[in-house]
């Protein structure tokens, strides 16, 4: 998993200020993609289990024993925590972020799902596409979200990467769970993450 490795790396380079709000949203998508590289060695295959973090509000089947890092993420002017599980299987990388607000509302949720909808987007040099989800809690029902497949070129080898995600908003944190590959894993371990992603 070295080619993603060196992605990241390239992509964590410190750029110039702008003006525009461009930046920040980038950064995001940096930092989700350089926790997805934590773990130096590929898994062949898939060891689903369970992680319930409870700190953060939501449950999830990961493919691998999960590692975990934090950074700090800049949204609308404003430094916010973020924090990532990240599990690596069949040369594909899970991983889940929070995003935790200052305050729960609707304006600031909007600003950090879009801030993680766009970098995400531009870090494979593609356009922000979208469409509306459910996203199931794990108590019943379900809340609306974001879904996300991306298909763009990325690093400085200019090398495919598929990128599946949903976004989400509840209380005083923003979600985004993703898939990152070189290719597309089978259907029924996308369905496996993406289906077990539930929230408190």
């Amino acid at each position: 998993m070295s080619r993603f490795l060196s992605f990241f790396r390239f992509a964590l380079r410190p750029r110039r200020a702008s003006a525009q709000a461009f930046h920040p949203r980038v950064r995001a998508a940096v930092l989700l993609l350089v926790a997805t590289g934590v773990l130096a060695a590929c898994t062949p295959t898939y060891d689903w289990r369970t992680v319930m973090n409870n700190d953060n509000g939501y449950t999830v089947d990961l493919p691998a024993k999960p590692s975990a890092d934090e950074r700090q993420v800049e949204i609308g002017g404003v430094s916010m925590k973020m924090l990532m599980q990240t599990a690596e299987a069949a040369d594909a990388v899970f991983v889940v972020g929070t995003v935790v607000l200052p305050d729960d509302q609707v304006q600031t949720q909007r600003a950090a799902l879009e801030f993680l909808r766009t970098g995400l987007a531009r870090n494979l040099g593609v356009a922000p596409d979208s469409h509306a989800t459910q996203i199931p809690l794990a108590a019943g029902g379900q809340v609306l979200g974001l879904e996300m497949t991306l298909t763009g070129k990325a690093g400085p080898q200019h090398e495919k990467r598929v990128l599946y995600a949903r976004l989400v908003a509840k209380g005083r944190h923003v979600y985004q769970a993703a898939i990152i590959a070189s290719q597309a894993p089978p259907e029924e371990q996308i369905d496996q993450f993406f289906q077990s992603f539930k929230l408190y």
